[in-house]
């Protein structure tokens, strides 16, 4: 299990060295778990970025208790709308995606937004996000995560006007220190980035039958998190999986 561990979080590590030099405008993609394009339930898709997509999880875990299968479009370093530093294919775009390949989508169990403060926190924290003891968190951040708020209550409108009647949005678990630096100095934005997201579901009233959060953040320890400090260990995958599907079960 720790090689499995060791190995996922090389390849997001490879992939940020890579983003800093100005080459990894595919690797998303490339080390995302492979896309589920049909399946048994084509009507439920999963979008988002790597919480789900680095390992895969979460989905699998969710199927294993269905014992049905749910297309996957998701993606490593995916934003809510327009290319991140690691790849071109945003969750909107993954979201096109999977409706032109069947446009029977009834529900969606999904996350998104946290790239956004992430990756660029990462590198250099531009927008100063990381904040330690004694600061509260920083107008820059405040402002990059109120820019969303708008495109992304107008996404999941959107998603409602085309017939999704189930949101089922996966909140952000807190990060812990590892070897992508010293991420556990980004849970206040994290925090703050979380009640954005349940103001953005519950503003998103084009979706007229069911919409639900799921905060993870009180079952998420850091021994549920690969060494990179941001992605779920299989006992993480799990327990976000156990937290979603009761919601995903009762509208099956």
């Amino acid at each position: 299990m720790k090689r499995i561990k060791s190995w996922f979080a090389v390849r997001i590590t490879v992939c940020l060295v890579l983003l800093a030099m100005g080459s990894a405008c595919v690797l998303g993609n490339f080390v995302s778990v492979p896309w589920i394009r049909i399946a048994t339930r084509n009507d439920v898709v999963n979008i988002g970025d790597s919480i789900y997509a680095l390992t895969g999880g979460i989905h699998n875990y969710l199927q294993l208790f269905a014992w049905q299968t749910f297309r996957n479009y998701c993606v490593v370093g995916a934003y809510m709308q327009g290319a991140s530093s690691l790849t071109s294919t945003d969750i909107e775009t993954e979201y096109a995606i999977a409706r032109s390949d069947s446009s029977n989508i009834k529900t969606i169990f999904m996350d998104g937004g946290g790239n956004e403060v992430l990756l660029p926190a990462i590198l250099f924290d531009p927008y100063q996000c990381k904040t330690y003891p004694g600061h509260t968190l920083s107008a820059t951040c405040t402002a990059l995560i109120n820019d969303g708020y708008v495109e992304h209550v107008n996404f999941l409108n959107q998603i409602g006007r085309d017939g999704v009647k189930n949101i089922i949005f996966l909140e952000y678990y807190h990060c812990k220190d590892g070897i992508l630096g010293n991420l556990s100095t980004l849970n206040t934005a994290v925090d703050y980035g979380d009640t954005m997201i349940v103001k953005e579901v519950t503003n998103a009233t084009a979706v007229n039958n069911y919409r639900v959060c799921v905060d993870p953040r009180p079952y998420i320890n850091n021994s549920d998190i690969l060494i990179d400090g941001v992605h779920p260990a299989d006992s993480g995958s799990y327990k976000c999986a156990s937290l979603i599907w009761p919601y995903l079960k009762s509208v099956l």
